[in-house]
């Protein structure tokens, strides 16, 4: 019965005079769960959107972190059951699928 609690990514891509910095934080609450993403580039001002899911949506959910983690338990294994399919969430900060 693992469950994320909080998770926090950060992307920075330093171009000559034009950065760009991604961040997204995920954060676990009573309801399920919210997802905001930011994104600055150069001098702007910062971008952000919030998505919230419910927990039936979330039943399951392979956030990037479980997932880098599974890979390696597969990997040890050397095998992946047939039909290994997740709820997750892409780069924007949807509700997708995620399967091996």
């Amino acid at each position: 019965q693992l469950e994320t609690l909080e998770q926090e990514e950060q992307e920075r891509l330093e171009l000559r005079a034009h950065p760009v910095e991604k961040r997204t934080h995920m954060v676990s609450h009573q309801h399920g769960m919210t997802v905001t993403k930011t994104l600055q580039e150069g001098q702007a001002e910062p971008q952000c959107w919030s998505f919230s899911y419910g927990r039936d949506e979330l039943q399951g959910l392979m956030p990037e972190g479980a997932s880098l983690l599974l890979l390696r338990v597969l990997a040890c294994r050397r095998a992946v059951p047939p039909g290994l399919v997740f709820p997750a969430i892409d780069t924007e900060g949807h509700l997708c699928t995620s399967s091996y």
